[in-house]
């Protein structure tokens, strides 16, 4: 059994990273948001944060995520699908945050999150 490193992990986190980004992106998610949580939290490495135009929108795309997460050989879970006004995915040490925008600005995550990371929109 291959023993877990530092720089195995950090890798995993920045390719799990990738795939999720990336997958909103292809997917038409708006305002993509990646907040750095490494060393401020032990909660996850990254945050992602996305929205969906609708309830649809929002569950697709976090289908989307998890089936190109699975592929890719990462495990996650899952909740909110059903009513898919906020869906959440926890991927190892990345948390997916997909939302109808009205959802978003209420909960306003991104305020809640920056005073302890640095919030960086999605290139």
């Amino acid at each position: 059994m291959k023993k877990k490193t530092n720089s195995n992990i950090e890798n995993a986190d920045e390719q799990i990273l990738k795939i999720v980004v990336d997958t909103l992106e292809d997917n038409k998610a708006d305002d993509v948001v990646t907040i750095d949580l490494k060393g401020k939290t032990s909660i996850a490495s990254y945050m992602v944060i996305a929205s969906g135009t609708s309830q649809r929108h929002v569950a697709s795309l976090a289908e989307h995520v998890q089936i190109k997460l699975k592929e890719a050989g990462f495990s996650s879970t899952s909740e909110g699908e059903e009513k898919a006004d906020w869906v959440l995915i926890d991927a190892f040490d990345v948390i997916v945050h997909i939302f109808r925008p009205e959802v978003r600005d209420f909960y306003n995550l991104e305020k809640m999150w920056s005073s302890v990371a640095e919030v960086r929109a999605a290139k």
